[in-house]
C-alpha cells in the first residue's frame, strides 16, 4: 500500500499525546491554569486526531482491497469492486495527506486578531494620494463582504486624496487574510490631470499590524508621554470647547500615535494606544525580519514594506501579484472589494512553502 509512512508516524505520535491529554483533563485535582493549558492543547490537536482516524481507516480499506485483488479472479465481480475501492482509496489518501500536512503547519498566533492598517502615498505625488483613497475603498468593500467593520483612527486628506490613513478592521480571522496586503502597491494608469493621455506609475505603502496590547509588548507607563490638545477639522462648537485629541509618544523608540476622531478624550486615548502598540509591534517585527537571511525575505508575509508586492494596471484591466506570479484580467471587479481569489492563492502558496519546511 502506498502512503506516506513518515507522515503517518508523526501523526501517530500526535494521536497518542492527544489521548494522554484527554485522560489528563479528566483529573479532578488539576490546578485551573494547568487545565486551561491542557484544554488549549486538546483543541489544537482534536482536528488532527479526527482527520488521522479517517486517514487510518482509508489506508486499512485500501489494504483490504489490495489483498482481495491478489486472491480474486480477474473476471469476478469482487475483483472489479476491489479495483474500484483501490483507486478510490489512493485518491482519498493523497487528498487526506495534503489536508493533514496543512493541519500540521504551526498556526500564526496573530491570525485571529483584529488589525490596524496604515496607508501612505510613496512615489507619484497627487496620483499616489488618489490611489491611497481608492485602495482604502477596496479594503472597506472587502471588509463589508467578510462581515468585518472598519473604523478610521486618524486621517489626513488633501485636494486629491489621502496624505495618510490609519484604520482598524474588526472581525473574524482578519489578520489571517489581510496580512498579505503589507508592502508596496504599484498603480499604472492615466491620471485625470494628464492632458496627453500618458500612463503614469505611482506607488503607495500599506502596513498591516495585528492588534496587540501592553502585556504582549511589556510597555511601561513611565515610557509614555500623553499629550492632549484640541481636535482640528470638522466638529463644530465641540472642537472649539474641548481638548479631546490625544497624542501618545513611546520614549524609547520615539514612535508616536494620535487620534482625534472621537468626541471623547478617553475613546481617543484608547484608539491612540492601540495604534501605538501596533506601530511598536511592526517596528520590532521589521527589525527581526532584517536579521533573517535573504532567502527568508522571499517568503510571503514578511511584512517588508520595501517589497513591491502588486501592480494595478488600469489600461489593461490587469492586476498582478508579483510574489506568486498571479495575474488576473479583471481589475475593475477586484477594486470593488473582490480580493478573495488573490488572497486564497497567497494562502495556498504560503501553505505549500510551510509544508515543504516541515520535512514530512
Amino acid at each position: 500500500m502506498i502512503y506516506d509512512k513518515k507522515l503517518y508516524d508523526a501523526l501517530d505520535i500526535i494521536e497518542k499525546k492527544y489521548q494522554e491529554l484527554l485522560k489528563k483533563s479528566e483529573e479532578l485535582d488539576l490546578p485551573f491554569s494547568q487545565l486551561k493549558e491542557i484544554k488549549k492543547q486538546i483543541k489544537t490537536s482534536q482536528l488532527i486526531s479526527e482527520k488521522f482516524n479517517i486517514y487510518k481507516n482509508v489506508i486499512q480499506n485500501t489494504n483490504d482491497a489490495e489483498k482481495l485483488i491478489e486472491t480474486e479472479k480477474k473476471n469476478s465481480d469482487m475483483y472489479e469492486l476491489a479495483q474500484l475501492e483501490l483507486q478510490d482509496g489512493k485518491e482519498k489518501i493523497e487528498k487526506l495527506e495534503i489536508e493533514l500536512k496543512i493541519l500540521l503547519i504551526p498556526v500564526d498566533p496573530n491570525d485571529e486578531k483584529n488589525i490596524t492598517i496604515e496607508m501612505r502615498p510613496a512615489a507619484g505625488g497627487d496620483e499616489a494620494s488618489i490611489f491611497v483613497s481608492d485602495l482604502f475603498e477596496t479594503y472597506k468593500a472587502f471588509a463589508s463582504l467578510q462581515g468585518w467593520t472598519v473604523d478610521i483612527i486618524e486621517i489626513s486628506t488633501n485636494a486629491f486624496g489621502y496624505d495618510y490613513i490609519y484604520f482598524n478592521v474588526v472581525g473574524k480571522n482578519v489578520y489571517s487574510k489581510m496580512k498579505y496586503e503589507s508592502g508596496v502597491h504599484r498603480v499604472q494608469r492615466v491620471p485625470e490631470t494628464e492632458s496627453k493621455g500618458r500612463v503614469h506609475t505611482s506607488t503607495i505603502t500599506v502596513a498591516v499590524m495585528p492588534e496587540v496590547n501592553e502585556l504582549e509588548l511589556n510597555i511601561k507607563p513611565d515610557d509614555l508621554i500623553v499629550e492632549v490638545c484640541r481636535a482640528s477639522g470638522a466638529g463644530g462648537q465641540h472642537v472649539n470647547r474641548t481638548n479631546s485629541a490625544v497624542r501618545i509618544v513611546h520614549i524609547p523608540t520615539g514612535i508616536a500615535a494620535a487620534c482625534s476622531n472621537e468626541r471623547s478624550q478617553l475613546m481617543n486615548k484608547d484608539k491612540a494606544m492601540k495604534l501605538l502598540y501596533s506601530k511598536i509591534w511592526s517596528k520590532m517585527k521589521n527589525e527581526r525580519d532584517n536579521e533573517i537571511s535573504s532567502a527568508r525575505k522571499n517568503q510571503v508575509g514578511t511584512g517588508d514594506r520595501s517589497e513591491k508586492i502588486r501592480t494595478y494596471n488600469y489600461p489593461q484591466n490587469r492586476i498582478t501579484d508579483h510574489r506568486i506570479g498571479l495575474t488576473i484580467n479583471n481589475l475593475e471587479k477586484i477594486m470593488q472589494g473582490y480580493l478573495d481569489e488573490i488572497i486564497e492563492n497567497l494562502i495556498s502558496d504560503e501553505q505549500s512553502k510551510k509544508i515543504s519546511s516541515l520535512g514530512i
